[in-house]
This record gives C-alpha cells, sequence and structure tokens, in this order.
C-alpha cells in the first residue's frame, strides 16, 4: 500500500511551552489510524501541525508525495477535511452547514450552491443519517446529532483524508459505536484515509487498524492494534496497572483496569 501521509523529524510546538521532538511517522492510503496517549503527550500538537493550524519548525510533512507547505489553503481544503471535538454550532439549517463543505469548490463570484453541491451534501446527510433533520438549526440538534452533522459537512469536501479530533468525547456509547462505524464504513468502502484522535483505548483497538501511541512528545510505539495495544505499553504511558486480553469476538485487543484495592490485593496474596 502507497504511503499517503509521509512525516520525517517533525519539531514543532509552542513557544516556551511543549514540543514535538523530531516525529517519523508514515501513514498507508486507505489506514484508518488512531493516535493514543495520555493527556499532554503531544496528540493534539501533532493533529493541529497535519491539519496546518500549527506551523512547523524543522521537518517535513508530505501528503501524497507533495509538501504539505505548498498546498494553498483551498487545494488543502480539496484533499483534507477536519473534524474537531467541538464544532462551532451555527444558527443555521443542517442542510446550510453541511453546504458549507462545498465552499472550496465554489468558482470566483459564486454566491449559492450548485445542484451538484446540493446532490453530494444530501448524498452525505443521508450516510450520517442528518437528513431528516435537514430543515432543523444545529442549535437544536444533540451533540451526538451535531457530531454527525460535521462530519457531513467535511465529507462534503468530498476529501482524501480525514481528521477526527476525539469526535466521541462526551458522547454515550450509543453515539460513539454510530459514528465509529460509520467512519469504518466509510474508510473501507469509499477508501478514506482516516487519523483520528481516540482516548477510549478499547475502542482505538476495536475500529482503527494502525495505531500511534504518543507520550511526551514522542512516539513511543506505533503498528496494529496487537503490536501497540499490550499491557507493557499501556503501563508505561499511562503509568496504570492494566490487563490486556483478545476480545472472542472480533479477536481485538481489550484493556481492563486494575483497581489499586485489587492491584495491592493480589500482590499481597501472591507474596
Amino acid at each position: 500500500m502507497a504511503v499517503y501521509l509521509n512525516i520525517q523529524q517533525l519539531v514543532c510546538g509552542y513557544n516556551l511551552g511543549f514540543q514535538l521532538k523530531g516525529i517519523d511517522l508514515k501513514i498507508e492510503k486507505g489506514a484508518f489510524a488512531g493516535i493514543i496517549g495520555p493527556n499532554g503527550s503531544g496528540k493534539s500538537t501533532l493533529f493541529k501541525a497535519i491539519s496546518g493550524d500549527l506551523n512547523i519548525q524543522s521537518g517535513l510533512i508530505e501528503m501524497n508525495n507533495k509538501k504539505l507547505s505548498s498546498f494553498s489553503l483551498r487545494e488543502k481544503a480539496l484533499k483534507m477535511a477536519v473534524v474537531s471535538q467541538f464544532n462551532e454550532v451555527l444558527d443555521v439549517t443542517v442542510e446550510d452547514y453541511v453546504l458549507m463543505g462545498r465552499m472550496p469548490y465554489r468558482r470566483n463570484f459564486q454566491f449559492f450552491e450548485t445542484k451538484e453541491d446540493l446532490i453530494i451534501a444530501r448524498k452525505y446527510m443521508r450516510l450520517t443519517n442528518v437528513y431528516q433533520y435537514k430543515d432543523h438549526l444545529m442549535t437544536e440538534l444533540s451533540g451526538g446529532e451535531q457530531q454527525l452533522a460535521a462530519i457531513a459537512r467535511a465529507l462534503t469536501q468530498e476529501p482524501e483524508l480525514l481528521l477526527l479530533d476525539e469526535p466521541t468525547a462526551h458522547l454515550d456509547i450509543s453515539h460513539q459505536v454510530q459514528i465509529l462505524n460509520l467512519i469504518q464504513h466509510l474508510n473501507e468502502e469509499m477508501g478514506l484515509t482516516v487519523l483520528i484522535i481516540i482516548h477510549d483505548l478499547n475502542m482505538a483497538g476495536e475500529y482503527c487498524n494502525h495505531l500511534v501511541m504518543m507520550n511526551d512528545g514522542n512516539i513511543h510505539q506505533h503498528g496494529n492494534p496487537h503490536e501497540v495495544l499490550t499491557y507493557q505499553n499501556i503501563e508505561t504511558v499511562y503509568n496504570t496497572v492494566v490487563i490486556v486480553r483478545e476480545n472472542p469476538v472480533s479477536g481485538k485487543p481489550v484493556v481492563f483496569p486494575v483497581s489499586e484495592k485489587t492491584f495491592k490485593k493480589t500482590t499481597n496474596t501472591s507474596s
């Protein structure tokens, strides 16, 4: 499989603050890659560097063999779409909100969407199951529905790379599974390359086919879920005692936390 996202010796961060320390990473075209790690490990900094929201100090980011720094804003919007954890909820209808994803395709002095724009927007509203709310205001939707509408808007850009910053944070398990099932479907059926920041290690292990575990501004480990979600890696990076087993249905790794009380009891018993 061809490399779609190529990162070499990336250094970036904040003045007198947190810094990424020479990141090397390759994401294959069509991957469903998850970025995991504790708070303050560098997940968001790496995400912002890839999305272009944070200037890099040194190193290289290439998207499909082209330097990211050489893309115009319009070119970048045609190739990459971003869904943030907290999307700006505008007082507009869902349909108008989703149609904003077609803005990179507008020609000079084109002020209204075309028939093709509407067809594409409605296609992705149906796919994300928000078409039924097309005439509702975004402010009238639940958090999960707003997130689905944000994904529909991103897909309406028809990107090659979809970046998602904790899209399932603060959602109940029903909406988490609905959103991750949708992203998995898009990844497999449309060949969309996905890079997602995700805190839930079990969801990451179940849905992603490639994981990047970050710690203290570095990549601690990356590879498939079985290679990354080991108890040794998790205990080292998260400083937490866990047990890792296999999901009996999917065969994917599942992480079980061990409380301090249970750990002490087990340690005392064994000694």
